[in-house]
């Protein structure tokens, strides 16, 4: 007797199914990069404005 097994691949992603994936997998670096840059020049602004 022999236990069922799922299948563990369900065949190739679709263009978009690629790209959600891959958005969903480097979306979050890249939305915290752009945050880090805008933030940096507000500080750089700051600064300049302080002196």
């Amino acid at each position: 007797m022999t236990t069922p097994v799922p299948p563990l691949h369900l065949g190739g992603l679709h263009p978009y199914e690629q790209g959600l994936t891959l958005l969903l997998a480097f979306g979050p670096f890249l939305l915290l990069a752009v945050v880090v840059v805008l933030r940096r020049r507000q500080d750089r602004r700051e600064d300049q404005r302080d002196r």
